[in-house]
């Protein structure tokens, strides 16, 4: 530990890094180092410059398309550095003037202030699944526009299929359609070639996620996690890989809150104002959980398909999945019963739906990496 701390903020851009540094102490000087290039070797040559003898640096910097190299970077080379959270750094509502100057002086200020927000930082390994898991999730959406396009051409055409489409039965019916212009034919093929090419790219990626499974090291939780109902593997996979390792929220209740499945409060006095849901944290976990908490419409059951999910688990963690499949149900016909529109009925499930992951999440350990 240094005689002397060092608070250096840094933003980030794609070419550059501009430095700024605060001095321990709260009336300690602020100052503008500069700007250096984005690579490990001139970081490498700032730490070497700032970090005398008897000095300790504390870096910070804002999440961002970058990613957590620089933040590996100095953490390998025993320094800290936190990576923030860009929508949870301090505003003042009267500033009207940003630069990068300004941003890395009020990074460095508000680290030493201990007002700074740090964002949890996924080693290599999980980073490489959640990038997988979002390539899936852009396939999916990429497959999504793919088929409207197609439908939207096909009504254009005053063309009708008046049952469950994307079936075999649905492919023949396309390859039966005549049109008068010829080169509808054309637009038709080459859209039915966009939507084969998306449905292939889906399923390359599925293949790809449970391929890389059985070597992630939160693999058991993903596992175990596939005993409750609306979490078969890509669900669970995805979920995992967004949130990461649930053991750093202490309560139930952290984790609801960093989904934006709270509802939001403006309340001031003896006046109580809550609105709909904040909708912060992970859009794509909030998202998948909202989606699972559909299946609890349905009576509680085990189905086939789940019972042999949940054959290799321990029975501690079959007896929360269907405490969980009891609770929800009920809890979901007795809130439809009130009257609730179904989004906010399904918006109720999904928050405790949350909290019964946590509380699966918390009793398996992750495998040695």
């Amino acid at each position: 530990m240094g005689d002397r701390i060092t608070y250096v903020g840094l933003d980030v851009h794609k070419d550059g890094i501009v430095v700024a540094l605060a001095e321990d102490g709260l009336r300690g000087e602020v100052r503008d180092y500069g700007r250096i290039a984005n690579t490990p070797a001139a970081l490498q040559r700032l730490v070497r410059k700032l970090g005398q003898e008897g000095v300790e640096l504390r870096f910070c910097y804002e999440a961002g398309p970058c990613g957590y190299g620089i933040q590996r970077q100095l953490s390998a080379s025993g320094h800290d550095c936190v990576v923030v959270a860009p929508s949870l750094i301090p505003k003042r509502a009267g500033d009207r003037v940003k630069t990068d100057r300004r941003d890395a002086g009020g990074l460095a200020k508000l680290h030493r202030a201990g007002e700074l927000t740090a964002v949890w930082v996924p080693d290599p390994g999980h980073e490489a699944m959640r990038d997988l898991v979002r390539a899936r999730l852009d396939a999916v959406r990429a497959l999504r526009r793919a088929r409207q396009q197609l439908s939207g051409f096909l009504l254009r055409q005053g063309c009708h299929y008046r049952r469950p489409a994307w079936t075999k039965l649905h492919r023949r019916w396309l390859a039966g359609l005549k049109f008068e212009q010829a080169v509808h034919h054309i637009v038709l093929e080459d859209y039915i070639a966009t939507v084969e090419a998306a449905e292939a790219r889906r399923d390359r990626l599925t293949a790809q996620i449970e391929a890389m499974l059985p070597d992630w090291t939160l693999a058991p939780v993903v596992a175990a996690l596939q005993t409750m109902r609306g979490m078969a593997l890509v669900n669970a996979a995805t979920l995992i890989a967004e949130l990461g390792d649930l053991s750093r929220f202490a309560n139930p209740r952290q984790l609801m809150a960093y989904l934006g499945l709270v509802p939001s409060e403006h309340s001031s006095g003896a006046s109580v104002r809550r609105g709909g849901l904040t909708k912060a944290g992970n859009s794509a976990a909030r998202r998948l959980l909202i989606e699972a908490a559909w299946t609890y419409r349905f009576p509680a059951r085990l189905s086939r398909e789940l019972l042999l999910r949940q054959e290799a688990q321990p029975k501690p963690i079959r007896e929360i999945a269907w405490k969980a499949q009891l609770r929800l149900c009920a809890r979901y016909r007795k809130l439809a019963r009130t009257g609730k529109p179904a989004n906010v009925v399904t918006a109720a499930i999904a928050r405790e739906l949350a909290g019964f992951v946590w509380a699966i999440a918390r009793r398996v350990p992750p495998a040695a990496s």
